[in-house]
């Protein structure tokens, strides 16, 4: 058996070695054969064979356990990304936005930084119980909304915005996979309610929602933000209003105790510098606080001043007046028949106070005369009405930097019963804000200068302010102003020592269409000092009731006037204007070289002739 195994041994040696003339030859099976050898060569149980592969076996699972545990370790030691849809995050934080401040400097809306709760719902392993848990870390969130949240496909939702220190450490405690924390900004306004309506407020994405928030982001923040810029508070300019903190808050204080008094619906009140168009203070009541923007969703805490339209009653007829005065169609020598009412057709319109003679232009304004007023207007005619109305800003959309505002309520079809009405602030509707910006033209010399919330000076102010009327005229207008404080309706409101001039007005409401007889708007507008005007004061009053004390009337000069009056009082210190002692010997100059004696009103003068 030995030598067939060393011939077939020899055998398969020469079927592999055998040359024959310069060709190896190898038979198909011998070629079989000799890898099944090697293959049983290299898994042979041999121990003298198997324990350098043993070892080498050894070192290659050691190595590739060795570089798995790196990964592991090197995953470890980096930080954990906060969320696994980084834009979405991105997207999702607040963004920053510049402080507000008043023209003196102090805050009125910042941001500050705080901690919110997300939460990614593809890690979260037990949604109910997550749910569970962190609605008994945050009570104020809804089980089933959030339930709702983790259970879609998202990378990223919001639990909560704007958590305290003791939430955060509440959620951080519950040790869930899938919820963490982001900083981001909240708006804040430190002072609640003051000035709400002129601020607006900015939701919890930073976005600004109304008042100069918005109008901000229009101004090209929303769209720094949206291209990806970094802004934060530090690299933002702060804006300046042209908002007197310590006066606004006087005056939305005034006004509140006003509107108690009376027991009126509403009210709003605001005082303008006659010279810049700056609105340096400001209040509609009721009001709410930015802080809860929530409750300025209530259709009654809108702005009256620039969102609501109103009749403005009397206080138009400065307006009335001045135009037929410019238009040189009366002088203030002029006298206009009063003895009767006036009728057009069925209509008939009559004085509150009449007093059935012949009055001088002085007197129409004092008296407050409706049939004089809509005489003087009959005299410029319809079109000449309608277009210095036009002039004067009173017919189209007044534009602010605040973006709500409403559009005048214009007759459609304007004809000289329409002129008469509106002549005495009846049968046109405007937003208060919108005619005090004409009465700021009559008495600052005759600029129609744009109101605006922002801090600007005189010569900014006047740059493209077109003249509506002679400077002659603005005198004119601030002499009657100024003899209807000493004789005239305004009298409640001629504050010692603050040379006022005013005018009131009380106007009808309309109710179902129809003219109401126990439901008024009153108003009272202001000028001081009347001799070299520097704020023009505006107070208005929704449905206030009569008094005891007012003797039953509810007109502008028992309410809007006193309160006006009160308003001066606390505000003119606080903005540069302590009371004077000497007023002036020569108010209006211009008049008195005009030959008009009455031009030099006394401190206490009689009533007008």
């Amino acid at each position: 058996m030995e030598e067939d195994r060393e011939k077939m041994s020899d055998g398969f040696d020469s079927g592999l070695d055998n040359e024959a003339n310069g060709a190896t030859v190898r038979p198909a099976g011998s070629r079989v054969r000799g890898i099944e050898s090697f293959l049983a060569g290299i898994f042979s149980a041999r121990l003298g064979k198997s324990a350098p592969r043993i070892r080498l076996a050894a070192w290659v699972f050691l190595g590739v356990y060795g570089i798995i545990a790196a990964k592991l370790i090197d995953f470890g030691l980096r930080p954990d990304p906060p969320v696994s849809d980084r834009r979405a995050a991105a997207d999702a934080v607040a963004a920053a936005r510049p402080d507000l401040l008043d023209r003196n400097g102090e805050l009125l809306a910042t941001d500050i930084k705080v901690m919110s709760v997300f939460a990614e719902p593809r890690r979260i392993i037990d949604k109910d119980e997550a749910v569970e848990l962190l609605t008994a870390a945050l009570p104020d969130v809804d089980a089933h909304e959030l339930r709702e949240r983790l259970g879609s496909r998202k990378g990223f939702v919001w639990v909560k915005r704007a958590i305290t220190p003791k939430q955060q450490q509440e959620v951080y405690h519950l040790g869930l996979p899938g919820v963490g924390f982001l900083p981001e900004n909240k708006r804040v306004y430190p002072n609640g309610p003051i000035a709400a309506h002129v601020l607006g407020f900015a939701n919890l994405d930073g976005i600004g929602i109304s008042g100069l928030e918005k109008y901000i982001d229009g101004q090209g923040l929303a769209d720094l933000h949206g291209a990806g810029f970094s802004l934060t508070p530090e690299n933002l300019t702060p804006i300046t209003t042209s908002l007197d903190l310590k006066a606004t808050y006087a005056l939305r204080d005034e006004l509140a105790k006003g509107i108690a008094k009376f027991k009126a619906k509403a009210g709003a009140a605001a005082i303008l510098d006659v010279n810049t168009g700056e609105v340096v203070a400001m209040a509609s009541l009721p009001d709410y606080d930015p802080n809860t923007p929530a409750d300025a969703l209530d259709p009654d805490h809108i702005n009256r001043l620039s969102v609501g339209v109103y009749e403005m009653g009397s206080t138009f007829k400065a307006i009335s007046i001045a135009m037929a005065l410019d238009l040189g169609k009366v002088t203030l020598h002029s006298r206009i028949d009063a003895r009767d009412s006036l009728r057009y057709g069925h209509f008939t319109i009559h004085d509150f106070h009449a007093t059935h003679r012949v009055l001088s232009v002085p007197e129409v304004f004092t008296y407050s005369s409706n049939v004089g007023a809509a005489r003087m207007a009959l005299m410029v005619g319809v079109e000449g009405h309608r277009a210095f109305l036009r002039k004067m800003g009173q017919l189209g959309r007044l534009r602010t930097e605040l973006p709500e505002s409403a559009e005048p309520l214009v007759p459609k079809n304007w004809g000289e019963l329409n002129t008469m009405t509106i002549a005495f602030g009846q049968g046109l509707n405007v937003a208060p804000l919108q005619a005090m910006m004409a009465v700021d033209a009559l008495v600052n010399g005759g600029l129609l200068v744009t109101p605006t919330f922002l801090k600007r000076n005189e010569e900014e102010a006047q740059k493209d302010a077109p003249r509506v009327v002679k400077a002659e005229t603005s005198e004119a207008l601030r002499y009657l102003m100024r003899l209807n404080a000493e004789i005239g309706t305004a009298r409640i409101a001629d504050i010692k020592g603050y040379f006022v001039g005013g005018k009131t007005g009380t106007a009808d409401k309309i109710v179902h269409g129809h003219y109401s007889k126990d439901k008024v708007l009153t108003t009272f507008m202001a000028v001081l000092p009347a001799d070299k005007p520097k704020y023009l004061f505006l107070t208005l009053l929704d449905e206030p009731q009569g008094l005891p004390e007012t003797a039953g009337y509810r007109t502008a000069a028992w309410n809007a006037g006193p309160v006006t009056g009160k308003i001066i009082e606390r505000t003119g210190p606080l903005l540069g204007l302590p009371p004077r002692i000497d007023l002036p010997a020569q108010p209006f100059p211009l008049l008195a070289k005009l030959g008009y004696a009455e031009a030099n009103v006394p401190a206490h003068g009689g009533r007008a002739h």
